[in-house]
């Protein structure tokens, strides 16, 4: 239970699940990132950090830059799922099963 509610803290800021949602489709350096959201490079590695330290993120090495992707399936499928349902309480859309 503490490492789902340590998971879903993480992911309570807005600009964390942005770079999520980022993640969740690929893998990007702090640059790229940071120009895809807008949002100033060291904050974004403050975030990348804390996301990392939490086990939603991985990173690795190519060259001089860090790549970061997320971490796994069940990441990606979380990122997915809240999001799909963020769409449906804003869009209207017909709940389902």
């Amino acid at each position: 239970m503490d490492a789902a509610v340590d998971a879903f803290r993480m992911l309570s800021d807005a600009t964390r699940l942005r770079l999520m949602w980022l993640l969740s489709h690929g893998e990007y350096d702090v640059n790229s990132l940071s120009a895809e959201i807008e949002v100033a490079r060291p904050s974004v590695s403050q975030h990348l950090a804390k996301l990392r330290m939490s086990g939603l993120v991985q990173t690795r090495r190519d060259g001089r830059r860090v790549l970061y992707r997320a971490r796994d399936v069940h990441v990606r499928g979380l990122i997915n799922e809240a999001l799909f349902h963020a769409d449906h309480e804003v869009s209207g859309i017909p709940r389902h099963d």
